[in-house]
């Protein structure tokens, strides 16, 4: 059994109003050497599949198909042994 780790941020051509948006907030509660803040997803998902392989080939398929949108994310995922 595996435990995929993904983590899907904005490609950095993309606005990203959350980011400003929490950026904001930090200066004003006086945290303000905070140049930039770029929001994103994490998601965890456990996976019945013993070859690491196989693992590593799912879950890069459901992030291509649902978990993250290629046109303007990036994805990264790390597979844990469990």
């Amino acid at each position: 059994m595996y435990l995929a780790k993904v983590y899907i941020t904005l490609k950095p051509t993309v606005n990203d109003p959350q980011g400003l948006t929490i950026k904001g907030a930090l200066h004003n509660l006086g945290f303000t050497t905070v140049e930039d803040v770029r929001a994103g997803k994490y998601i965890e998902i456990r996976l019945e599949q013993d070859d690491l392989e196989k693992a590593r080939s799912l879950t890069d398929e459901m992030c291509r198909k649902l978990l993250a949108n290629p046109v303007i994310e990036n994805y990264r995922f790390d597979l844990e042994k469990i």
